[in-house]
């Protein structure tokens, strides 16, 4: 890896193809989200939480086997949406250290490494116009990464509020494909289906308030999505 803060002195004329494959980390059975994800992530997958050493964290469920990806089929994904961590490519976002305190005047900033092979790739799109200016891929990664820096920030509260609101449940998912072949997803949290509906007084408004009411819902919602994974397992595994 070779992580550099990108800027339009150095990279003026740098290209960046933005391509998926197993080369570049899409071939993996989860992948973390964000509550400003949700909306359009539940239409795909499950959303599933963990709690982890840092806290509580959003996860899209891809596949059931390790390194497994069901909505990644000849290089490029399937579903109609792909999560933030894997749109932005080789771009990261992070707050420049050499400034006091470890601050950027508050200001995150754009780094891309340049060591992926992306990076400079003939297929790719420039990122700066020729006059200057961001070219429409930078102005998209900096929408994606927008959502990661806030969704770092924001998601432990809101995870919290989930918490306190008692609405997260721990869960081992249990998944049969044929009366032999099953799965256990185990160690996991959902958002409780029966205790969202028995909200009320207070925490209702609150959360409905906050908006987290309808993140909360469509979290819920997305467990639908597990037939469907069930699905695209049996698609892949049976012969034609």
């Amino acid at each position: 890896m070779n992580r550099v803060v990108l800027n339009n002195v150095e990279h003026a004329d740098l290209r960046v193809a933005i391509r998926p494959g197993a080369e570049f980390g899409d071939n993996v059975n989860q992948l973390p989200i964000y509550p400003s994800e949700f909306e359009e992530a539940q239409r795909s997958f499950p959303i599933v939480f963990r709690r982890e050493e840092g806290g509580i964290q959003a996860y899209a469920l891809l596949g059931l086997d390790r390194d497994e990806n069901l909505f990644l089929e000849d290089g490029r994904w399937t579903s109609e949406y792909v999560p933030a961590v894997q749109r932005r490519g080789p771009f990261s976002v992070g707050i420049d250290a050499s400034w006091p305190d470890g601050g950027n005047q508050g200001e995150p900033l754009v780094y891309i490494d340049c060591a992926d092979a992306r990076v400079g790739a003939d297929d790719g799109l420039p990122l700066f116009l020729e006059h200057g200016g961001n070219a429409p891929l930078l102005d998209h990664i900096a929408s994606v990464l927008r959502v990661i820096h806030e969704g770092v920030i924001s998601a432990p509260a809101i995870y919290a509020e989930f918490e306190d609101a008692g609405l997260l449940q721990p869960v081992d998912i249990q998944i049969s494909l044929t009366e032999e072949d099953g799965y256990e997803l185990p160690d996991l949290l959902t958002i409780d289906q029966t205790a969202l509906a028995d909200l009320s007084g207070e925490s209702l408004e609150a959360l409905h308030r906050s908006g987290l009411l309808r993140a909360a819902t469509m979290a819920a919602s997305s467990l639908g999505n597990i037939q469907h994974l069930i699905d695209r397992k049996n698609r892949r595994r049976l012969p034609a």
